[in-house]
């Protein structure tokens, strides 16, 4: 079955002739770029937006996985920091963060003779609440993953397959999910975050969010890693790690670390009043 899947995948692309990726050097953008280079070779261009919402060290990640790839590789700017409807953190915050990167990258595939701008997109993603999937639907990218029903554990056992060194790379999606819904989001909150993570991740702990609320941060770790992260760790460093950040109190969510966390404070009334196709965009 995944074999069969992956030959989809590669149909897809052989049909393109050209493409270019939207790349973050994420584990499921990262196969795309994979399967689009082993089948186009130089006609595949994955294409990464530098934003205060990216660590430079995950930056520096999607450098080396493109390099070993073998694809081209582009870095851009997005500016989704000077709209006023992306800091101000609405439910549909993502919806302007992907309309900002695919009116950026829509015209550089223009320019440069890219007829498709296809996404990282996977069929599970279909399932969450996810109004940025809208935003580059309006503007014509392609999601392959999605498109062929691979699933974001079949992403990974499909390159553990093709054997991607990266394949069990824990997700980590842009830092404006940190925060709250209706909590403004700067560029100094997006950098205190972000080395706060960092900060643990150079203890061993990778999969894992660091939640910000006002002056709280919240560490978030699976489950079955909170005993081991409380005996183990030297708390009083840790929180005056955190503090030298400039957060002023550290606690731990007991329920643990659980992908779509943030969405569970949403109600179907309120996604449906904040469909990405009721927002104009000023």
């Amino acid at each position: 079955m995944l074999e069969q899947k992956l030959e989809a995948l590669k149909g897809i692309f052989a049909e393109m002739d050209r493409a270019i990726i939207a790349y973050s050097g994420g584990i499921d953008s990262t196969l795309v770029a994979k399967v689009a280079y082993d089948v186009l070779g130089d006609r595949a261009l994955a294409v990464t937006a530098e934003s205060p919402s990216l660590l430079p060290e995950d930056l520096e990640d999607a450098k080396i996985q493109a390099l070993e790839i073998g694809i081209l590789h582009q870095i851009i700017e997005t500016h989704e920091m000077e709209n006023p409807n992306y800091t101000s953190n609405p439910v549909n915050r993502c919806y302007f963060c992907k309309s900002e990167l695919h009116d950026t990258l829509k015209p550089l595939a223009l320019s440069l003779g890219y007829p498709y701008v296809v996404d990282g997109v996977n069929a599970d993603d279909l399932r969450d609440y996810r109004p940025g999937i809208q935003a580059a639907k309006e503007r014509g990218a392609r999601s392959p993953l999605a498109e062929v029903g691979i699933s974001k554990m079949e992403v990974r056992e499909i390159s553990k397959f093709l054997g991607l060194p990266w394949w069990d790379k824990p997700a980590q999606p842009c830092l404006s999910s940190r925060f709250p819904y209706g909590e403004e989001i700067t560029i100094a909150k997006l950098q205190r975050v972000g080395r706060a993570e960092l900060y643990l991740r150079k203890l061993g702990w990778q999969n894992l969010r660091v939640r910000s609320a006002g002056d709280t941060a919240k560490i978030e770790l699976p489950p079955e890693q909170i005993k081991g992260f409380v005996l183990n760790t030297d708390l009083p460093q840790l929180v005056a790690a955190f503090q030298e950040l400039g957060f002023i109190y550290v606690t731990l969510d007991l329920e643990g670390y659980r992908s779509g966390k943030l969405n569970q404070v949403l109600d179907l009334e309120i996604r449906d009043r904040h469909t990405p196709s009721q927002v104009t965009i000023g």
